[in-house]
């Protein structure tokens, strides 16, 4: 039997990695040429698939970093090393950890099966993370440079005032290290790369990551579906529809459609796209009931517009800077995302919206 070949939810790799060839050799040629690399885009658009498909086609070593995972700077210096730790031998590490100034604890964590590092509480952030981010450039060698990937990087401006420049300081210096920067929320990793006053001005390479063309999507949803159904031209087209190109959705919505079809669960192969929705909508019908009442009434005023007109509407006494103030707010949470026009970011909650409008 054949495997359902849309993948969603997690990192994606072939066979599942859907085009973005232009955007893949820009990012290739960029790590080749010895320089860093700013990727920005909505969440769920693809990016951390997309990078690591590239990293991976340079053959180099590499660590992930996901900055969310830090609630101090102290925290950042940890992950960093607890990531070096799981690309290259201890026995290999331990003579450049005599080099910090002050040592960190490495042990043996049994609920994980990994290794946890600690550093004692109240010393100075500063010299952790000098001393961190020095290890990268330790253990980095010219024939096999480190690329060093910085996920949702955006989030460093929470842990410490003016630790971006502290950063910019110490990576600037470095010459054996490829530095990556991921980032989901636009305005946040505009101030930090694209600011001229801001530290990271200038810093690397940037790209904006864009929905995939409806055209280039629409082959390949047209061909996965192509085996468990005659119809794949017209549900690939209502599956695009649906969910705006959005990549993640996409994915979701037509693997589900593709379970229906292969399963035999459709008196009609047409009503594929419906009957999917329809279940999508009903297993996530109490978190969006949970989100809708958490919304304040200008947030419910603009997610009804964005729904039902496609677009931000000042009617019903709301001043035209309310509506784009709380509507930037919404975008900075996730609950938005913004292309060429303000979105609602989940599909099958904008749908579940319209079914409880109608």
């Amino acid at each position: 039997m054949a495997n359902n070949p849309f993948k969603y939810g997690t990192i994606v790799q072939e066979p599942y990695f859907t085009d973005r060839k232009e955007e893949l050799a820009t990012i290739k040629e960029s790590l080749n040429s010895a320089n860093h690399f700013i990727l920005i885009s909505p969440r769920r658009f693809g990016k951390t698939s997309l990078i690591l498909k590239a990293v991976h086609a340079t053959k180099r070593p590499y660590i992930f970093i996901n900055v969310q995972r830090a609630v101090s700077t102290a925290d950042l210096a940890e992950l960093i090393v607890k990531e070096t730790l799981k690309r290259y031998p201890l026995e290999r590490i331990k003579s450049f950890l005599k080099h910090f100034r002050i040592i960190p604890t490495i042990s043996f964590n049994p609920i994980t099966n990994g290794i946890d590092v600690t550093f004692n509480p109240g010393v100075d952030s500063n010299i952790l993370l000098e001393d961190a981010l020095g290890l990268l450039e330790m253990v980095s060698t010219k024939k096999e440079r480190l690329i060093a990937v910085f996920d949702e990087f955006q989030e460093i401006l929470t842990l410490e005032k003016g630790i971006d420049k502290k950063l910019r300081a110490i990576m600037q210096e470095q010459s054996l290290v490829n530095y990556v920067f991921l980032g989901s929320q636009e305005s946040m990793m505009t101030s930090i790369f694209e600011k001229v006053k801001s530290p990271f001005y200038h810093f690397g390479q940037l790209m904006h990551l864009k929905k995939i063309p409806f055209e280039d999507f629409h082959q390949y949803v047209q061909e996965g579906l192509s085996a468990v159904t005659t119809e794949s031209n017209d549900l690939a087209k209502r599956i695009l529809n649906i969910t705006g190109c959005h990549p993640d959705y996409i994915q979701q919505l037509a693997a589900t459609v593709w379970d229906l079809l292969n399963y035999k669960k459709l008196d009609r192969e047409a009503d594929a796209v419906d009957t999917a929705m329809t279940q999508l909508i009903a297993v996530h019908d109490l978190d969006f009931e949970r989100l809708w009442t958490g919304f304040t009434k200008n947030e419910r005023r603009i997610l009804r517009d964005l729904a039902t007109l496609g677009k931000l509407s000042s009617k019903d006494g709301y001043a035209t800077s309310t509506t784009y103030s709380t509507a930037s707010r919404m975008l900075k949470a996730g609950y938005l995302i913004k292309t060429d026009t303000y979105e609602i970011e989940d599909p099958f909650f904008k749908n579940w919206l319209l079914t409880r409008l109608s």
